[in-house]
């Protein structure tokens, strides 16, 4: 009997690649997200694809339901989907703060209560939770996502906690800067939010930098692997750090004052 894989966030990006590992490595891997039609490379290789809206309960309980009544078992969930909505904290709307947050913490959260039981059920399990080094480390501009990410990591570590007497395994990857469309989608809604506004010359030097990034970023098959090996390896790590700049900044922010990290990351945008 194969092993069951289910991925978020499957359409693109690090979820698609890490679809395209597993599947390589023999599981039976169910890709979910809202955009169908950008995972008909996934389907033609055999594998399945499920329409999954993280920010509404019945779609995450349709996906989940379909696979244990065609499986009967899920073996890893590998929670990868997520945005970065970038702009100035005063000046993102409370709304688009809430569904950030929807997105990257409850939607999470919810799929991965209803895979539990049948985790529990079969006294085995790998739960992955993709967070960030934004998890870790903060930037200007960024403190909606950041805070998804820093709610993540601590409710990742509790959870783990509370499932291992069941031997299911948490496992936190944290990626640096990678080659997805994640950068440019953050820095344009960044431009739209507070391009304009008091903030203004703060985010054309932001946007900048980010820009001059875009040809040292790490590519996406090397996070896929790694997400890969986080889900399969017999002994995981509780924390995979993998991507450009990922290692030296948050052992950086680990040894370093906040006031000394403030200025270094402001002397990044000048």
């Amino acid at each position: 009997m194969k092993k069951v894989a289910i991925i978020t966030g499957a359409s693109s990006g690090m979820g698609k690649s890490t679809a395209f590992k597993l599947h390589e490595q023999g599981y039976k891997v169910y890709g979910l997200a809202r955009r169908t039609e950008k995972m008909a490379d996934l389907r033609e290789k055999g594998m399945e694809v499920l329409s999954m809206d993280l920010t509404k309960d019945e779609s995450i309980v349709q996906a989940v339901d379909t696979i244990l009544k065609n499986e009967g078992r899920i073996d890893v969930l590998v929670n990868n989907a997520g945005y970065g909505s970038y702009g100035a904290i005063e000046e993102v709307p409370i709304e688009e703060a809430k569904r950030q947050f929807e997105v990257n913490i409850f939607g999470l959260a919810r799929i991965t209560q209803l895979v539990l039981p049948a985790m529990r059920k079969q006294q085995s399990g790998r739960i992955v939770n993709i967070s960030s080094m934004g998890g870790k480390i903060y930037t200007p501009f960024g403190g909606w996502y950041h805070a998804t990410k820093f709610a993540l990591e601590g409710w990742s570590d509790c959870l783990r906690l509370e499932v291992k007497p069941f031997g299911i395994d948490v496992v936190i990857v944290e990626p640096g800067g990678i080659q997805t469309e994640w950068g440019s989608i953050a820095m344009d809604h960044l431009q739209e939010v507070s391009g304009n506004g008091p903030y203004g010359d703060m985010v054309k030097k932001v946007v900048e930098t980010s820009d001059k990034s875009n040809d040292k970023l790490t590519p996406v098959d090397v996070l896929g692997a790694e997400i890969a090996k986080a889900a399969t390896v017999k002994k995981p790590k509780t924390r995979y750090l993998k991507g450009y700049l990922a290692k030296p900044l948050v052992g950086l922010r680990r040894w370093v004052s906040d006031k000394t990290f403030d200025k270094m990351v402001m002397s990044q945008i000048k």
